[in-house]
């Protein structure tokens, strides 16, 4: 009954929220890609109201409510007209919504082998004359299923698209699908650019935000079933009882959405606060003077804390774990190894069914010189130590989440540990929330990026992420959020395409960006196509022009120091080498680059064959990775018969017409789009453009230092 309450108290809120804020005469953003704004076309909407005239959602529960509460919200936005769920019977109904029982309509309407693909997540959705009369029919073999399916009916609605013949059947390829909030107890958020972070942890867990819910939901809408709660840098603070009893009032409200809470925890949490090692503090919440993972009472501490967690939430999710990696303690700091850490935590999780995510994002300098090949070095002599509830989790590049990076070689590398990708939602070295990049483009470039750890076609990233290839026993995907309490969450309005795309190929890899976009715009700004045309193509290219007016041609961390926003390329004042912007773009009077090849760090041999040769050989280097492997002369002729110098002074220049020209295009849609997201975007855009023409100005200049060249005319 408490459960139920405060979902019923969140949605009230939720509510009367929307009925009472300020300004509603403007789109503020808030509501995302499930405004619900209403069809105009009258030949489609009375196409949706024929195909649909009366509901049943069989089934009762807090998960069948909410898809009730959704499709009236819908059916009131989009087709302006009032269609109550029923929850009984369904032999009259136009849309029937339920679980395939035994005896029911359902069951006899659809096949067996459709069903038992489907697994816990998956939907069928199908429509036509069924049984006699026009019917559309949802069924999964889970509730959360049948949830996904509606939100999907809803896309259709929202998009345009026909439903008078469906045959649909939808499965996620991915089973733990999860956004990691870097967000710290006192409310700020590491790399968040949208405000502070939504709990409001002293509140909970008495007071339930609305927001909560609304998170939820759209999280829901795009197949998310996950979400770590709180930075990876973790306070040992969370896992105190009264924060647990926080986390379990978010779980309560996620629950019905289908998503689990996962933490980040800190691996000196056992030690007390009066103890130290090595002479740093590392103050915990325990009672020992160790988190040595060898030790039996460090490891029943984490057995035990692992019961209490359960006893207030029963289906957490697990743990999220940075140790040995700028600063933050782990099992190296007593002469063992990221095994022996994962597996003791993975220990402590498994009766109750709970995993361990170990991220791979290390760099110790001792390992290796070269920063990008320590991740490598460092885990794959482990494979096949770790438990089976373990993850390791990559980012996609080896590096550090820069504008463009070759895929991370350890992807491809550990055959017998499931690996987990990362990625960033939120703009760390992408302008931001004030530069307007759709990721989608370079998500994509990773997932396909062929890794030959297989023949060629069946080893690509998403290949090997999604198990398919390798077989891995539990499979997962990660994404850093941008979300913030600013009103329209992401700060910037086209940053919400960025969550939304995340959960689109998070859920199935194989969707294309084009197609991603014109969804999201069609359900998030407008249904005119010309307008839809501009907006996709300032969309589609903005990544790239991004990577060219901060990091061309295979340069990478060049950024303002700290702050990560705007150029830094002379920065050398790091109280550690890998920190400096001159490490890794290496210019000097001969050429720039970073010799990753067989002459220099050898970063290549990391890489199966032909990838190893290919990156290896200057010649046959593709020209977008050249600066990361080779360090080449400023006069050295590129594929387009410039010299390299002149043809990164072109593409820093390629990329700062991009965004003009995307503010002209911008400027050509007021007064046919809402005038409070035209203010916003506008405004965004003026700053992008300021921004980017400093960004490649500043290094121009200073290369040109370097190659005592002139700045051709471009």
């Amino acid at each position: 009954m408490e459960k139920c309450s405060k979902l019923a108290i969140a949605s009230i809120l939720f509510m009367t929220c929307i009925l009472c804020a300020p300004g509603v005469s403007g789109d503020d953003g808030y509501d995302l890609w499930l405004k619900y704004s209403p069809i105009q076309d009258q030949d489609l909407l009375e196409h949706y109201r024929s195909c649909i005239s009366s509901v049943m959602v069989q089934e009762n529960s807090e998960t069948a409510e909410l898809i009730r509460n959704e499709l009236n919200r819908a059916f009131s936005g989009l087709l302006n007209i009032s269609l109550p769920a029923g929850k009984k019977g369904g032999k009259n109904a136009t849309l029937l919504i339920g679980l395939p029982k035994k005896g029911s309509e359902i069951q006899k309407f659809t096949d067996p082998a459709i069903l038992q693909n489907l697994g816990n997540e998956g939907f069928f959705i199908q429509s036509g004359r069924i049984g006699g009369r026009r019917l559309t029919f949802i069924t999964a073999n889970q509730e959360i299923g049948l949830l996904y399916g509606t939100f999907h009916l809803i896309k259709l609605m929202q998009t345009g698209e026909s439903i008078d013949s469906l045959h649909i059947t939808s499965i996620p390829k991915i089973q733990h699908r999860l956004l990691n909030h870097w967000a710290n107890l006192d409310g700020s958020i590491e790399r968040g650019y949208a405000g502070k972070m939504i709990w409001k942890w002293d509140e909970l867990p008495d007071k339930i935000d609305p927001r909560y819910a609304d998170y939820a939901r759209a999280n829901a809408s795009i197949g998310i079933n996950g979400t770590v709660l709180n930075n990876v840098n973790a306070n040992p603070e969370i896992l105190c009882t009264s924060y647990l009893k926080k986390v379990a009032g978010l779980a309560d409200i996620f629950r019905p959405y289908g998503i689990r809470v996962y933490l980040s925890i800190n691996f000196s949490s056992p030690i007390s606060s009066e103890f130290s090692i090595n002479g740093n503090r590392r103050g915990g919440i325990g009672n020992l003077p160790t988190s040595d993972p060898s030790n039996p009472e460090v490891r029943q501490w984490w057995k035990d804390k692992a019961a209490e967690i359960y006893q207030y939430i029963p289906d957490f999710g697990g743990f999220l774990v940075k140790a040995n990696s700028e600063g933050m303690p782990g099992p190296m700091d007593y002469g063992l190894t990221h095994a022996d850490g994962a597996n003791m935590l993975a220990e402590a999780l498994a009766p109750y069914g709970g995993i361990v995510m170990w991220r791979a994002f290390v760099y110790v300098p001792t390992v290796d010189p070269d920063r990008a090949k320590r991740a490598y070095l460092e885990f794959v002599p482990l494979d096949g130590q770790f438990h089976d509830n373990v993850f390791v989790q990559g980012k996609n590049g080896p590096v550090d989440f820069q504008p463009r990076e070759p895929v991370q070689p350890l992807f491809g590398a550990m055959p017998h540990t499931p690996l987990m990708l990362e990625l960033q939602i939120t703009q760390e070295y992408l302008g931001h929330s004030t530069h307007l990049v759709y990721l989608a483009p370079m998500w994509r470039e990773y997932l396909d990026f062929e890794t030959y750890a297989g023949p060629p076609g069946t080893s690509t990233l998403a290949q090997i992420i999604d198990g398919s290839f390798q077989h891995y026993s539990m499979t997962g995907i990660a994404g850093v959020s941008n979300i913030g309490d600013d009103r329209n969450w992401c700060g910037h309005f086209f940053a919400q395409a960025n969550w939304y795309a995340f959960g689109r190929l998070a859920w199935d890899h194989q969707a294309e960006p084009e197609e991603i976009a014109e969804d999201w715009i069609r359900m998030s700004l407008t249904r005119d196509k010309s307008i839809i045309k501009t907006v996709r193509s300032m969309m589609l290219g903005s990544w790239e022009a991004c990577v060219n007016y901060e990091t061309p041609l295979g340069l990478h961390h060049i950024m303002q120091a700290g702050y990560h926003y705007g150029p830094g390329p002379a920065f050398a004042g790091a109280p550690r080498e890998d920190w400096n912007s001159v490490y890794y773009h290496k210019a000097d009077e001969n050429g720039i680059g970073f010799d990753r090849s067989s002459t220099g760090s050898n970063f290549t041999a990391q890489y199966h064959e032909p990838l190893h040769s290919q990156f290896d050989n200057i010649k046959t280097c593709p020209e977008k990775y050249l600066l990361w492997f080779h360090h080449v002369p400023w006069d050295y002729t590129m594929k387009s018969g410039r010299t390299l110098w002149n043809e990164m002074c072109f593409k820093y220049h390629t990329g700062v017409e991009y965004v003009k020209e995307m503010r002209v295009d911008w400027a050509s849609l007021e007064g046919q789009i809402d005038p409070e997201i035209f203010e916003h975007v506008k405004n965004r855009l003026k700053k992008h453009e300021e921004d980017a023409g400093i960004y490649a100005n500043t290094c121009v200049q200073y290369f040109q230092k370097f190659s005592k060249m002139d700045i051709p005319d471009l």
